[in-house]
């Protein structure tokens, strides 16, 4: 038997969305350590990694990815968390996900996809491709 979440609960799911676009690693991290999934992905297929990389957010990229955090979601636009972070140009978040073992090929809009569309040589560098 599975129970339907409430009114309240859902809202407070969708505020953790909230606080990963905001880069409030402090309330996210002990939500997720209280027991939110950290892998909690929104309609649009985002996960809270997604978002965090998104927004240029590489602390809080950094303790999801501590948390076990799934560098191969891909969101309902077939972006991933390092192609968000190619996008961004977030050298650091880059970095850490390459080194949590995101694929730079994954996805239809895929982080090299990103790089070379946006004519980004020093994203290409660090994804270990031409630059």
């Amino acid at each position: 038997m599975t129970e339907s979440l409430t009114v309240e609960e859902l809202a407070y799911l969708r505020s953790m969305f909230d606080l990963a676009r905001a880069g409030d690693t402090g309330r996210l991290v002990e939500a997720i350590d209280a027991g939110i999934p950290v892998n909690l992905t929104n309609d649009a297929g985002n996960s809270l990694l997604i978002l965090a990389a998104y927004h240029d957010h590489a602390d809080l990229v950094g303790a999801l990815l501590d948390r076990g955090a799934d560098t191969a979601r891909v969101n309902d636009q077939g972006q991933t968390a390092l192609g968000a972070a190619v996008f961004r140009r977030c050298e650091r978040s880059v970095t850490q996900l390459l080194a949590a073992g995101a694929d730079p090929a994954l996805g239809p809009r895929s982080a090299l996809d990103i790089a070379r569309f946006f004519d980004l040589p020093e994203m290409l560098a660090l994804l270990g491709r031409e630059g």
